[in-house]
């Protein structure tokens, strides 16, 4: 089964490393370069969420937005998305996110991302879904995470062989040669979430 669709983990902070920003910008022509459908939180054209989808549609691609209800006041969506909807709580819109991609990509976020990445990734362990989970570990970002997964094996709380439910790369073209070779199954467009 080919992939056609990626979900983007990101964080919504417009106050950070221009390096960050054009990660995210490459990332989103990128993806609507290759007709991937571009999955995120619906934010608005701030920080990366807003950049990475806006680069998406720059590009001729698709892009569904997810975003609750109660945040429609502080972050307004994007006009003109080729999808966007607008869901009853956090929990409806990590699932829904999940349900609608067959890979993520986690770029540097704040702690959002993290929730929503850990969830991801426990989901993962939980045989919940299957789908590639790849981190843009961009200048670094991401090392402090890297190590305290090290940690956590180390004291016994982790398995070794939960390193494997993620790669981690540093460039966007990394990144699409991780999405190129991952083949999700079948089943994997779909959880088993409740």
């Amino acid at each position: 089964m080919r992939l056609t669709s990626v979900c983007v983990y990101c964080g919504f902070a417009n106050n950070v490393d221009p390096r960050f920003k054009e990660g995210a910008r490459q990332l989103g022509s990128r993806l609507g370069e290759l007709g991937l459908l571009l999955v995120y939180g619906a934010a608005g054209g701030d920080g990366l969420m807003g950049i990475v989808a806006a680069s998406a549609l720059q590009a001729g691609g698709k892009v569904c937005g997810i975003i609750p209800e109660h945040m429609l006041n502080k972050e307004a969506p994007l006009e003109n998305l080729t999808e966007l909807h607008v869901i009853a709580n956090m929990h409806t819109r990590k699932r829904m996110m999940v349900d609608r991609s067959d890979a993520f990509v986690i770029l540097p976020g704040g702690l959002g991302t993290l929730d929503e990445t850990f969830e991801l990734l426990t989901w993962k362990k939980l045989e919940l879904h299957n789908k590639p989970v790849i981190f843009l570990n961009q200048n670094g970002y991401w090392d402090e995470f890297l190590v305290l997964i090290k940690k956590m094996i180390a004291e016994g709380f982790c398995a070794p062989e939960d390193q494997d439910l993620f790669q981690v790369v540093t460039s966007v073209e990394e990144v699409l040669a991780a999405l190129n070779s991952a083949s999700p199954s079948a089943e994997s467009s779909h959880t088993g979430l409740m």
